[in-house]
């Protein structure tokens, strides 16, 4: 019996008699069946079952690394549990830089019940890391967007440097004499400050922490000059006046600290580093199933109180279709492998 010549009434019967009346199929179920390309039997699958069991979103939440990403997931799963009218986990796979949650996602099966948060750390592990058992970009088929924000170059309140043109003096009079706490190798931290350095062609010690907060509280207790934060971690530490910023890494100045520049105003033209979360599926999965959860996560990001509570952690709230999202993806993998390669940032 070939696909093309099934009506939706005789793929109901035949799916009916086959699976003894189950509510959904594997995607390699349908993949048996030769009904991957059908579409209409691929739209019958998602309207009686609509997601029937538990989806589940691994992701690198951990005490140390991207927690943010952890509120970002509950936050969105919770509206689209609403929606879908089922349950959704979010699961901590921490670790390894977040290879261990990406790569439990790209081996997952391709049928909508696996969803990966990644965040913007996701294209600089794919520029540091040699040895990955997945593809960065084609492992994934990508859904959307949830929130952007940028890092916050941050000194001390006593720091001699006011400017971030005082701090690349100083680098330049004292090669190495200028320190910058990242929040590992191959952080995001760690990459911005070696393509400032290479922008700007000095040489900035960058001093590696086991995470963002441990590299603040390096900066506030006088062990490095200068941190690139998020603006999340940043933000309380700006607002006691412990910290000033100097310079943010955003197009355009942000909006809860309107007086800090930008790195481009302050001397680097077109310089933008933005980080970001998002949500993608396994590579695979069906063009309709990618369609609904991009959907779903529009909608949950519409809700006011999931909007006011991304925005409380410094974020502009704002989706992207799918094909953008893998853009965004594919362009700062391009980036920070020209970064990593110039600075010889590699890791196994």
């Amino acid at each position: 019996m070939q696909s093309q010549d099934l009506d939706d009434a005789l793929i109901a019967e035949f799916l009916g008699s086959r699976f003894l009346g189950r509510r959904y199929l594997r995607y390699a179920e349908l993949e048996q069946l030769g009904l991957v390309d059908n579409r209409s039997s691929l739209k019958l699958w998602m309207d009686a079952g609509a997601f029937p069991r538990g989806i589940k979103i691994p992701g690198p939440y951990g005490k140390t690394l991207v927690w943010q990403a952890a509120e970002v997931a509950r936050l969105i799963a919770q509206e689209m549990a609403k929606s879908l009218g089922q349950t959704i986990v979010v699961e901590g796979k921490p670790g390894n830089a977040a290879n261990i949650a990406a790569e439990a996602a790209a081996a997952a099966e391709p049928d909508g019940y696996t969803l990966l948060l990644v965040a913007g750390l996701h294209p600089a592990v794919a520029a540091v890391y040699r040895k990955l058992r997945y593809d960065p970009l084609n492992s994934f088929a990508w859904i959307s967007t949830v929130s952007f924000y940028p890092f916050v170059l941050c000194v001390r309140k006593d720091s001699r440097f006011k400017t971030l043109a005082d701090f690349i003096s100083a680098a330049r009079e004292k090669p190495g004499g200028v320190s910058s706490g990242t929040a590992g190798i191959g952080s995001i931290s760690h990459m911005t400050t070696e393509l400032i350095a290479s922008l700007a062609k000095v040489k900035i010690l960058s001093v590696p922490y086991r995470g963002e907060a441990p590299a603040i509280t390096g900066l506030l207790g006088g062990e490095v000059d200068l941190m690139i934060a998020t603006s999340t971690l940043a933000a309380p530490h700006l607002k006691s006046g412990e910290l000033r910023g100097i310079a943010v890494t955003g197009k355009t100045r942000w909006k809860d600290f309107a007086d800090i520049p930008t790195v481009a105003e302050s001397g680097f033209d077109d310089f933008e580093v933005i980080s970001w979360s998002g949500f993608a599926a396994p590579a695979k999965t069906p063009q309709p199933i990618i369609a609904r959860l991009h959907a779903e996560i529009e909608r949950a990001i519409r809700v006011p109180e999931a909007r006011s509570r991304l925005e409380s952690f410094g974020a502009e709230v704002r989706s992207t279709t799918p094909a953008e999202m893998r853009d965004l993806v594919a362009r700062q993998i391009a980036l920070w492998s020209k970064v990593a390669n110039e600075a010889n940032i590699h890791l196994d």
